[in-house]
């Protein structure tokens, strides 16, 4: 992780410039981008470990770098926004962001969520470990990043594998959402319990996609408590 390529997507000079002496302070290497466009292009070609991604941006907004993103890529992404409310704050994380940072932001800070979503992006775990629950159609290789469920590939973002094995390792068993929000992001995520419902309903797409009833979801509700991952 010391090592890792982080690209900071921001349009003010200063604050770019700020972020990314941290950065290389701390022993990552980093790239800037000014731009939507240029952020694009820089991920596919650097494949960064991690993207600090400002939603302000001249050319196109921050949602819509993030969308673009996520449908071919998985790496790790920290919105940074001016923005504060919860609402805003679910919808952006809805998006695929694994954290938000809200300006103004103390660079000490932002760096210690950089090393936090990046050291639970990696499992530590032996890359042939397979991991089979819901009565085998769920198959997870946590060493890989890998899911398959009812025999096909499924894409997650870091957040959502982190989210979906905390629950698999665990099937049957009940999580808070504040639970949760500890298990997968190592600290109380601003008291902001609701950003899981974003996740989870994200992950309820990908592993069953529109056509499945929710009698056959693998990830339950259990109201007024939270979530679990049906055991067979």
């Amino acid at each position: 992780m010391q090592h890792a390529n982080i690209l900071v997507v921001e349009d003010e000079e200063k604050i770019a410039s700020i972020t990314a002496a941290y950065l290389r302070k701390d022993g990552f290497e980093v790239s800037v981008a000014s731009t939507g466009g240029e952020a694009l292009r820089l991920v596919e070609l650097e494949k960064p470990a991690l993207v600090i991604l400002d939603l302000m941006l001249p050319d196109m907004k921050g949602e819509e770098v993030c969308r673009r993103l996520r449908i071919s890529s998985d790496v790790a992404i920290i919105m940074v926004t001016a923005k504060s409310s919860e609402a805003e704050k679910i919808a952006g994380l809805g998006l695929g962001a694994d954290d938000y940072v809200t300006k103004p932001f103390s660079p000490r800070e932002l760096v210690a969520r950089v090393r936090s979503v990046l050291r639970r992006a990696g499992t530590g775990e032996p890359e042939n470990e397979e991991l089979v629950v819901g009565n085998g159609r769920l198959r997870i290789f946590p060493g890989k990043h890998e899911v398959r469920c009812d025999g096909r590939a499924v894409v997650l973002t870091a957040l959502e594998f982190r989210l979906l094995l905390v629950l698999a390792h665990n099937p049957g068993r009940v999580f808070s959402r504040s639970d949760l929000i500890s298990k997968v992001q190592g600290y109380d995520f601003e008291g902001y319990e609701r950003t899981i419902d974003a996740h989870i309903k994200n992950l309820r797409r990908k592993l069953g996609g529109a056509e499945r009833s929710k009698h056959h979801e693998l990830i339950k509700t259990v109201f007024g408590v939270g979530y679990k991952l049906e055991a067979e």
